[in-house]
């Protein structure tokens, strides 16, 4: 008997329009009954799901095509869903298409030693476009846990194609760092190839770390020794008693703080800095140069808060740091430093590292955190992908189902929420532009 996978949703396939036909195998893939409607999920046979992924790559590039000639025509019809992409590599041939046609100097930083499931280089693309000597600047990122780049580069793809860089003050540049994590967006991870949470590595390693104590008691449950087991029943009943007895909310903080013992463990910071890490920094100080004094920063982030929610939230410095967030962007930003946001408090963030980079800028650090599924789901995903990587299984549908439950997690593929992350994400584009045109030396 075959085995059957679920692969994911195919009707925007056919909503790109090159083609109206699924490929020959998938076609005649038992179970497959008849071409799936848009939105629909079809069953394919394992090593069918090879196959049917090549051709989902040949639409992706031809849809970046695509894509990149209606800009170059002066046709802006492209509907929203066709900025966002089915895996990394279709993700990154949208991203540099849609940014040398709009006239952005691209620049790319290959990850060394690691490769995507089909043996292609992992890489850092960046793409600049505004005045050559800003004195301002706006940086967008995205990917920066891996597997959320599918919301991130949808809306990067977006901000070139709907020329949403003419709302930049004519002293002003874009700079647009996408997939910081690629390694993580390509094989459907959240962490790095060296299972560093890139948000909990901006620390100083040379000093002491950050206490992980209130990990350390979670942390056996939360990667329990099997998975449909014993084992993993009786680590649900360890969290669920630990929830009662201290909250959700501390819950959360043990977890996401961010913790520096377990590199198997979830929200690992690392034992050293990043390749991701070190590269960022490189960018913003060779990219921006020392003309920038002013310098809004758009970190895309999934898998907190109500569905296609995009909550914004501020890591402040200090008091002016807030009252200019809440003037840019208005009273529904949530300062992390004051425990405000869907999201705990934690160190060694990306904004952290923007700050040590270039201590010379006023930095205006926004994240935009927008919710997919339930929070415990979305942690129950993690704590599969984890076990998964701590413990090698042999079986592939195993490890196929898992890293289908992360992507479901991190990334609804439906044209309702890309258009609500993507409006969204616009709408703090122009706001952090409008901020930046008003920014002035005391």
């Amino acid at each position: 008997m075959p085995r059957f996978v679920r692969y994911a949703q195919l009707g925007r396939i056919r909503r790109r329009g090159f083609g109206r036909e699924l490929p020959e195998q998938v076609r005649r893939t038992p179970g497959a009954r008849r071409p799936p409607r848009n939105g629909q999920r079809l069953w394919i046979t394992e090593p069918n799901l090879i196959g049917l992924t090549c051709w989902c790559n040949s639409l992706a590039i031809r849809g970046a095509e695509h894509v990149s000639s209606r800009f170059r025509e002066g046709i802006n019809d492209v509907p929203v869903a066709e900025y966002f992409s089915q895996d990394y590599h279709s993700a990154r041939g949208l991203f540099q298409h849609a940014a040398q046609s709009a006239g952005a100097i691209l620049q790319t930083f290959e990850l060394p030693g690691h490769r995507d499931p089909s043996n292609r280089p992992l890489t850092i693309d960046v793409g600049r476009i505004g005045t050559r000597e800003p004195d301002r600047a706006l940086v967008i990122l995205s990917g920066t846990h891996g597997v959320e780049g599918f919301c991130g580069s949808g809306c990067q793809v977006g901000f070139f194609v709907d020329h949403l860089c003419r709302a930049l003050p004519a002293s002003a540049c874009a700079l647009l760092v996408h997939a910081l994590n690629p390694f993580g967006f390509a094989w459907l991870r959240r962490v790095n190839e060296d299972g560093v949470d890139l948000n909990r590595n901006f620390i100083d390693f040379s000093k002491a770390l950050p206490s992980s104590t209130a990990y350390e008691a979670l942390h056996d449950y939360l990667v329990p020794t099997d998975w449909k087991g014993e084992g993993r029943r009786a680590a649900d009943i360890g969290l669920d008693a630990y929830i009662k007895q201290h909250g959700p909310r501390a819950f959360q903080s043990a977890i996401t703080g961010g913790q520096y013992t377990r590199p198997t463990g979830l929200f690992y910071g690392g034992a050293t800095a990043t390749w991701s890490a070190k590269t960022l920094i490189s960018i913003l100080r060779q990219q921006l140069p020392p003309t920038v004094r002013y310098l809004a920063v758009l970190d895309l982030h999934t898998g907190l808060g109500p569905t296609a929610y995009g909550e914004p939230i501020l890591t402040s410095r200090g008091e002016g740091d807030r009252e200019r967030a809440t003037k840019w962007y208005g009273p529904e930003v949530k300062d992390l430093a004051a425990d405000e946001a869907v999201a705990a408090r934690l160190s060694g963030s990306i904004s952290d590292g923007v700050s040590h980079a270039r201590p010379d800028v006023e930095l205006t650090f926004l994240a935009l955190e927008f919710g997919t599924i339930p929070m415990m789901d979305v942690l129950t995903a993690l704590r599969a992908d984890h076990w998964l990587h701590s413990s090698p299984t042999g079986d592939p549908a195993v490890r196929t189902e898992i890293q289908l439950q992360m992507r479901n997690a991190f990334y609804c593929e439906s044209a309702d929420w890309q258009a609500a992350v993507y409006g969204r994400t616009a709408d703090f584009i122009y706001r952090a532009c409008r901020g930046l045109a008003t920014s002035s030396s005391p």
